[in-house]
């Protein structure tokens, strides 16, 4: 296109997405236009062919950088501009599209970074179109099996959303527990799911790993009396603990335990965390740093012993079954192979 690199989401033969929710996408896509999120630039409708076409994201994925698979190491000024481009893409969808819009599947997989390390976030064609009346509610099922999608009336709106994506929170680990438990999704649940990538810019680890929930270590070694570290030096990113310059740590950390509280009303807004990250970044005089090439590795952390809450216990994520398949798209591009995706949960 014109010498454009470019990205095609093309949608499998058998693909349970009907045509009124492909043209949803795309009319939803069309609206919506910001610099931290990945932009459309054009699809195919015709002869059984479901294409979108999007602006090429040359250094993949937030968690590829995070977890060593690109090869790059990021410090601490560079996570904070991630994390503070991310949340105004989020915010603008939450507090400036028309309708505003709920992404319903925040994850460092759907946060995408361009040549220049912007952050952009991905994969919002069939999120919830909002009504202002209604506040971003939505009653679902919540069950081991869904099917396809399900519409519900909301007084005057129809929401629509896509559940093909209920699956893999639950397993990835970004699941609002709130809305596990209430059926009530808002926008504050894309605030707890941005709240787990948070952490995740921390530990550099995913959100469920060795049968371990990110939240949870977190919470359980935090110790705030420790002002360098809140007691999270063993579970830590050792590529933060040796690259250090961590200003304004402690109030970040705070800002992504509060994201993560189980009640959403007690969780920031979008636009309150975009605020608050550029308030840490201007109080602490930091700009994005330069990225290494170096790997960056991980290390385990120790569980401590910890009650866990529901959705997230200490047994195997695997012993719940859904019988939806998540692999509704393949990817080509600036998205990443759902055989890499795949990886990236096994690591």
């Amino acid at each position: 296109m014109d010498g454009q690199l470019i990205a095609i989401k093309r949608s499998k033969q058998g693909s349970m997405q009907g045509g009124l929710e492909f043209k949803t996408e795309i009319e939803l896509l069309s609206r919506v236009h910001h610099k931290n999120l990945v932009g459309l630039v054009g699809f195919c409708f015709e002869k059984g062919e479901r294409m979108l076409v999007y602006e090429f994201i040359s250094n993949g994925t937030l968690s590829e950088s995070l977890y060593g698979i690109k090869g790059v190491q990021l410090d601490w000024s560079s996570r904070l501009k991630i994390a503070l481009d991310s949340a105004r893409g989020l915010a603008y969808l939450h507090d400036h599209a028309n309708p505003p819009i709920i992404h319903r599947d925040v994850k460092s997989t759907n946060i995408l970074l361009d040549a220049k390390m912007t952050a952009k976030v991905a994969d919002f064609g069939l999120s919830l179109l909002v009504s202002d009346s209604e506040e971003g509610e939505l009653c679902t099922n919540v069950k081991g099996t869904l099917v396809g999608l399900h519409f519900c009336m909301a007084l005057q709106s129809m929401l629509i959303i896509s559940i093909l994506s209920f699956k893999a929170l639950v397993m990835q680990g970004y699941l609002d527990p709130e809305y596990y438990m209430t059926q009530q999704l808002t926008a504050k649940s894309d605030v707890y799911s941005f709240g787990v990538v948070l952490l995740e810019l921390i530990v550099a680890k995913p959100p469920i790993y060795e049968k371990k929930y990110i939240v949870r270590e977190v919470k359980t070694a935090l110790d705030m009396e420790d002002s360098m570290y809140c007691g999270l030096k063993d579970v830590m990113d050792p590529v933060l603990l040796k690259l250090g310059g961590l200003q304004g740590f402690p109030r970040f950390l705070k800002m992504a335990l509060q994201c993560v509280e189980e009640v959403g009303p007690d969780r920031p807004s979008m636009n309150n965390i975009v605020r608050e990250i550029e308030m840490i970044m201007q109080d602490h005089g930091i700009t994005p740093g330069s990225v290494s090439t170096s790997s960056s590795f991980s290390v385990d952390s120790t569980a401590k012993k910890f009650v866990p809450r529901f959705p997230y216990s200490n047994t195997s994520t695997s012993s719940t079954t859904f019988e939806m398949d998540s692999r509704a798209f393949e990817y080509s591009g600036g998205f990443p192979s759902q055989g890499s995706l795949q990886n990236n949960r096994n690591t």
